[in-house]
């Protein structure tokens, strides 16, 4: 693990940590060696002994998934957010479903498309829906459970209801009295010093997996690996954790802080992962590091001074071999992280979490809370709230109209003179990212794969009107990830939220199996994406809105051939 032109810092920063005993501090669990008090970190360190406690219980999730299996049940729904959702979907699409074993779908979008691709994938009598949230009270899983119980309670009958639930959450939480009350399969109840994004080796990341018949037993056999990589006792040089920790937290403080991560095909999803556990954990304080994603190499000479490479690649893969070695050559710093097979993503998760909990004491932050995350869903309950008093979202005039497309402006945006049409518009608020910003696309958008792939095309031609880094997101999904960095960095960013009109619309039961509710999942995800511009805008940041009428394939094809 070598980044070639930076050995000397990443040596300085190894002794540093070795100078102050962090990686011991860490397995003592010494709160001092981030902030001097212990809020939000002494009760978030429960990740570390996860691959020595959670092979005990695979008895339990290997029994549940041979009686499910045995059911004939044919697909598992996964009803969460955040830290919640993306381990088991990268489980499962690194791995896919084991013959005879139910297939994963998540749900971690509240657009109604989103729920009618589901509703239409599956049989409900064949259906087992997870429902998986650590406070129990996260709004988005809390509605999808009222609405998935009601349709299940069509289906089958109230008797029988709960027994196509399984809960996932905190002791004592809200979701362990909803469970008892409505008569769940399985309740699991997680260590509660675990935060969301470094609880992939827990029940949150295992029990979904185990489900679709992956090898969880050896997953855990590999963390339990890293683990033993990453003890006081082994020289940090030798530590793979302490050398990726030091090597991020350096490159950030010298201005490499979009830390660009290339994987191969076989495990790409990982990405996602490590995004969430990047973005939340060190994008705060005024600070922040940038984790890209998903995006395709390029010329190396188009690339800016502020890129740090970690390329993850398979044992006797060249699939970005030639790309990297010239972005390596043109003085671009790459770290390369081989894996033997994808069950090395048990490895990894471990070295990932370990690297950014010494990388945050690099930077002077705490990589356990997420103190800006509330302010989005603060702004969104007021716009429920208005919604609820009046019957309607407070209203937003469009300051420009290009052609269907309704653009409204933040003031500071500086687009003079009115742009006549949107390549005008997307060059001129390109052109204004500082040299050191990027910008994110976010999507409250049905995160279908048609239109992944129309929003990616469209990122990919946005890159050719500049150098800066682009991201791009799914709403409201990312403000568990990438929202706490959005608003808690330094400002570098500027923002492109991009919304539409609902061809149809699905009710919110007010109570689990009830039909009827006072609010819509359209209505929801248009208060997330006002409650999260105007938490954009009080932290100041430089916002535009698209808002996209049907037909959206058209918009976005518009969209495309106007970047």
């Amino acid at each position: 693990m070598i980044v070639k032109g930076y050995t000397s810092e990443i040596e300085g920063r190894l002794q540093a940590f070795d100078d102050l005993s962090a990686v011991e501090r860490i397995w003592n669990r010494d709160f001092t060696l981030w902030k001097p008090v212990p809020e939000e970190i002494s009760n978030r360190l429960g990740w570390l002994d996860l691959p020595q406690k959670m092979p005990s219980e695979l008895h339990r999730l290997v029994e549940l998934a041979n009686i499910t299996r045995q059911e004939g049940i044919r697909h598992l729904v996964l009803l969460g957010m955040g830290g919640s959702s993306l381990a088991p979907e990268v489980f499962a699409r690194t791995f896919g479903s084991k013959p005879g074993f139910p297939k994963l779908l998540v749900l971690d979008s509240t657009h109604p498309e989103r729920i009618r691709a589901i509703l239409d994938q599956i049989e409900i009598k064949r259906s087992i829906f997870l429902v998986s949230s650590k406070s129990g009270s996260t709004v988005e899983t809390q509605s999808f459970f009222k609405f998935m119980y009601s349709r299940v309670m069509d289906a089958v009958g109230k008797a029988s209801a709960g027994a196509h639930f399984i809960a996932i959450t905190d002791p004592g939480s809200s979701l362990v009295t909803t469970a008892s009350n409505f008569g769940f399969r399985e309740l699991f109840q997680n260590d509660p010093a675990i935060g969301g994004r470094y609880s992939a080796l827990s029940f949150f990341g295992l029990v979904p997996a185990a489900l679709v018949g992956v090898d969880t037993a050896e997953i855990l056999l590999r963390a339990q690996s890293a683990s033993d990589q990453c003890r006081p006792s082994i020289a940090l040089a030798n530590n793979p954790s302490a050398v990726l920790g030091a090597a991020i937290g350096e490159m950030a403080l010298k201005g490499r802080d979009k830390l660009t991560i290339i994987i191969d095909e076989p495990v790409i999803s990982f990405g996602n992962w490590i995004e969430q556990l990047v973005a939340e954990s060190m994008g705060k304080e005024g600070k922040g590091i940038l984790p890209i994603v998903n995006e395709p190499t390029a010329a190396p000479d188009s690339y800016g001074e502020d890129r740090f490479f970690v390329w993850l690649h398979m044992a006797g893969s060249h699939e970005n071999e030639s790309a990297m070695s010239a972005i390596q050559a043109a003085g671009q710093p790459v770290l390369e992280l081989p894996l033997q097979d994808k069950y090395d993503l048990g490895s990894q998760i471990f070295f990932w979490e370990m690297a950014i909990a010494l990388s945050g004491q690099v930077l002077g932050i705490n990589p356990f809370d997420q103190p800006n995350v509330e302010s989005a869903k603060i702004r969104a309950r007021e716009m429920l709230e208005s919604y609820q008093e009046t019957g309607s979202l407070p209203a937003l005039s469009p300051d420009l109209q290009l052609g269907d497309i309704e653009v409204f402006l933040d003031g500071r945006s500086n687009l003079e003179p009115p742009p006549g049409t949107i390549h005008d518009l997307l060059s001129a608020f390109i052109n204004g990212i500082a040299k050191d910003g990027y910008l994110a696309v976010q999507a409250y958008l049905d995160p279908s794969p048609e239109n992944e792939s129309a929003l990616r095309t469209f990122r990919d031609r946005l890159q050719h009107l500049t150098s800066r880094p682009i991201t791009l997101g799914f709403g409201p999904r990312f403000l568990h990830s990438t929202g706490q960095l959005h608003k808690g960095d330094g400002g570098k960013g500027r923002f492109l939220q991009i919304t539409d009109v609902k061809l149809e619309d699905f009710e919110i039961p007010d109570q689990a199996g009830e039909e009827n509710g006072r609010m819509t999942f359209g209505v929801m995800i248009d208060a997330q994406a006002q409650g999260d511009r105007q938490a954009l805008l009080d932290a100041g940041r430089v916002v535009i809105r698209l808002h996209l009428p049907v037909p959206i394939d058209l918009q976005l094809s518009q969209l495309i051939a106007g970047s």
